[in-house]
């Protein structure tokens, strides 16, 4: 048998293979949701970002003066996702993205969230991991499968049917979520399932070398790699809430105030008289950095924290809330 047939024969294996989910937007059976869907009742409102490299295997590789990417900024992400290519950030090989909501997002009948990507067409993929927390600390992985043969590398600008991806980010083009189920993760005891606060995508490298990265059961992730751009790796376009915990400001803003805003070491506090608060101040990296706790209608609590952006989480009748917190000496 000559070397052409054989070849031949090969990518029609490949192409033929599984194709066990949900296929593009559009079809019959896709799970992809349109931005505009009425089904969002809200959007990610903060996040923090940690950029990946614009090509890992080569860490001093220069684009615009950086070895990491540096296209679009993290704001970009919060609010309504746009379909919009230029209206996001990239994550480059193995980035990070940690978003926050204003209130918790809770399992409910169907999917309870989507992540947006921007991708230009039903097969040119960029993946990512999605993992959710409680805490900002403990995150849980969204169990995820890849079905892409990890044979022969896709190359930079190759293409793969979203027919064989299940639970990554990314698996739909510009404009649809790929939607999540937190009832995915009812066994999990890192997580509370009717309360996630943290949604953290980790964008996947796509090599099937030495950097390859791993599905829930153990397949390399096959993607177009490398894409040695500013604007390489996952391109993150928004999350979008569909079910989330209710009347949470309305149950604790009114009760509840810190100022001033931004605080330089001094925070007073305002709550109801006759209680107790635990607050819990966390980094924009979800680790714990101060707890403190008050006991009268107006305190004054002293601390030293470096400058920056922090949440502080406390819990009235049962419902947490979070706010921003700036330090700023």
């Amino acid at each position: 048998m000559n070397r052409l047939l054989m070849l031949s024969i090969l990518f029609l294996q490949l192409s033929c293979w599984a194709q066990s989910y949900a296929p593009p937007a559009g079809q019959t059976g896709s799970t992809a949701i349109h931005m505009d869907s009425d089904v969002f009742t809200s959007w990610a409102s903060g996040i923090e970002v940690y950029r990946g490299f614009v090509f890992i295997e080569d860490t001093t590789f220069q684009a615009n003066g950086s070895s990491r990417a540096t296209f679009g900024s993290p704001s970009f992400a919060l609010g309504k996702a746009t379909g919009n290519s230029a209206d996001v950030v990239s994550l480059g090989d193995s980035g990070v993205a940690i978003l926050t909501f204003d209130n918790p997002i809770m399992n409910g009948p169907g999917f309870d969230f989507a992540v947006f990507e921007n991708s230009f067409s039903d097969d040119y993929l960029e993946f990512a991991f999605v993992e959710v927390s409680s805490d900002g600390e403990r995150f849980v992985r969204f169990p995820n499968h890849s079905e892409v043969q990890s044979q022969v590398q896709i190359h930079g600008f190759g293409l793969t049917d979203t027919r064989r991806i299940d639970n990554l980010a990314g698996k739909y083009r510009a404009g649809f979520g790929t939607p999540f189920d937190l009832e995915d993760l009812k066994d999990s005891t890192s997580i509370n399932i009717n309360a996630i606060t943290h949604v953290k995508v980790i964008d996947v490298i796509g090599s099937i070398g030495t950097n390859a990265t791993y599905d829930s059961q153990g397949n390399k992730i096959n993607e177009p790699y490398p894409s040695p751009y500013e604007s390489g790796g996952f391109d993150l376009d928004g999350v979008g809430v569909i079910h989330k915990e209710l009347n949470v400001a309305h149950m604790t803003t009114e009760k509840v105030s810190f100022f001033p805003n931004p605080a330089h070491d001094q925070l007073y506090v305002r709550q109801p008289a006759g209680r107790c608060i635990e607050f819990i101040i966390y980094s924009l990296e979800g680790k714990k950095v101060k707890t403190f706790e008050t006991c009268q209608p107006y305190q004054g609590v002293s601390f030293r924290l470096p400058n920056g952006i922090y949440y502080i989480t406390y819990e009235v009748s049962g419902v947490i809330e979070r706010k921003s917190l700036i330090i700023s000496n």
